[in-house]
Formats: structure tokens, C-alpha cells, sequence
């Protein structure tokens, strides 16, 4: 069993609540952001690349996001990659380059974001969760060698509580902002 070390829990914790941004960014609120295609890898050269490796990605607009593919070969797998990847955007092919408006969001895609959101949001708050039992068991192992005493157990079993409840609450805050911004209210 591992030695209870703060700080590693506190940088597990906060590597969910990074983790749970990042994926809330790629969630698509009606408006063109080039991480929108983050996810999105491309079969090229025999192996599977980040979109970013083998194309340049722009927003000339505030509906448009703009692909320049590099290598004119690359252009069609690019294209089937972002169709596929389950975005709901449809590339418009102008040689080189890929067009992607950003469709009007409907009601009912809105409602399968939040949706969406909400399944992140929970996955971040289960990897905290683990985190703090990790943390505690820890302690525990740590008393039961007699290393430290039940007080110290005590009082860090409370410190990693609080630790829990701080990022619980930053999980919260992400998905309520994300849930605002997709319903657009």
C-alpha cells in the first residue's frame, strides 16, 4: 500500500478537473472554435495522427471553421476523419482546403450535449471519488504501521475530505458554465 502523499491526491484531483475542461471544450455550443476538431485523428502515412499534425485548423468566422490540409493527398482520409468522428460537421471540399459551417444547434442536439456534458462531468467526479478513497486507505495502512497516530489520520482524513469537496465543487462549476453556454442562456 502506498504512503499518504497530499500532493500527489491533490494532482490526481486536479488532472480530473483538467481532464473534465478539456472534454467539455471539445462539446460544440453553436459557435466555431478549432478545438472543436481536437479529437479528431486521421489515418495517414499507415498511422493514426491529430488532425493538428496534418493540417492547419482556423476560424475565419465566428460559423466557419477552416481546414488547410497540408499534403493534397491527405485531403479525402481528412475529410472521412471528421465526418466519422461524430461531430455533426459536414466538410465542404475546396481542393486543399475543408469548409466547415457550424450548423444552428437544434433543441433537441442541445438537450444530447448537456446531456453529454453531464456523463463527463460525472466521470470526472467518480475519478475524484477514487482518488479520496486511495487517499484514505492510505491513512489507513499508514496508522495500522503505526507510522502515524489515529489523531494525524483524523485530521488528514478531513484535509482530503475538504481536497474532495473543493474539486467536486470545480466538476460542478465546469458543467453548470458548459450547460449555460450550450442551452445559451
Amino acid at each position: 500500500m502506498a504512503k499518504y502523499d497530499k500532493d500527489d491526491l491533490e494532482r490526481r484531483m486536479k488532472g480530473a478537473v483538467e481532464s473534465l475542461k478539456g472534454d467539455l471544450t471539445g462539446l460544440r455550443t453553436g459557435r466555431a472554435s478549432t478545438q472543436l476538431l481536437d479529437p479528431v485523428t486521421v489515418e495517414v502515412y499507415g498511422s493514426k495522427m491529430p488532425l493538428n499534425q496534418v493540417a492547419t485548423v482556423s476560424v475565419p468566422e465566428p460559423r466557419l471553421i477552416s481546414v488547410q490540409v497540408w499534403d493534397k493527398s491527405n485531403v479525402g482520409p481528412v475529410e472521412k476523419a471528421i465526418r466519422s468522428a461524430g461531430l455533426g460537421l459536414n466538410p465542404i471540399n475546396d481542393g486543399n482546403t475543408l469548409r466547415l459551417p457550424i450548423p444552428d444547434l437544434t433543441e433537441e442536439r442541445r438537450k444530447d450535449l448537456v446531456k453529454i456534458a453531464g456523463q463527463y462531468a460525472e466521470k470526472a467526479k467518480v475519478a475524484i471519488r477514487n482518488v479520496r478513497r486511495d487517499g484514505m486507505e492510505a491513512l489507513k495502512a499508514d496508522e495500522n504501521k503505526k507510522e502515524i497516530s489515529e489523531d494525524e489520520r483524523k485530521r488528514a482524513e478531513a484535509d482530503v475530505q475538504k481536497l474532495t469537496d473543493d474539486q467536486i465543487k470545480a466538476v460542478d462549476e465546469a458543467y453548470a458554465h458548459k450547460e449555460k453556454e450550450i442551452l445559451g442562456k
